[in-house]
């Protein structure tokens, strides 16, 4: 049976609910859910998608770095956003975020999201 470790950063949003951050097991990390939280605030960023998107990535690259991973150790990325007419500046700032590497994606329509965010991040990776 394989353990389960659990991986908390200070530099990324407290859980919101019965979750971890993120848990590895078996050299995967699965990362919950991102959405624009500022990690010391709590709250969202700000109303547009652009500013959440940018604070959904350092999220989760905060996360990447507790588990000592890195962004090139990404396998799969969920997209999930409350606008597809969004999915232009979102892919963009995602582009951006992983440069070169292109792991696999899903991006989907949501109708809502917690707090009102208008796009949340998931991702799976190779623990560091």
């Amino acid at each position: 049976m394989s353990s389960i470790e659990v991986i908390h950063s200070e530099r990324a949003p407290k859980a919101v609910g019965p979750y971890s951050q993120a848990v590895v097991s078996g050299g995967v990390l699965y990362a919950s859910g991102q959405i624009g939280l500022d990690p010391q605030a709590g709250t969202l960023v700000a109303d547009d998608v652009e500013s959440q998107a940018v604070q959904v990535t350092k999220n989760l690259s905060a996360v990447l770095a507790e588990a000592g991973a890195s962004l090139t150790d990404i396998l799969k990325v969920n997209i999930f956003l409350t606008d597809m007419g969004d999915f232009p500046k979102v892919n963009g700032i995602y582009a951006q975020w992983l440069g070169d590497h292109r792991p696999a994606r899903a991006t989907v329509a949501v109708a809502a999201l917690p707090l009102g965010a208008k796009v949340e991040m998931d991702l799976v990776a190779k623990a560091g």
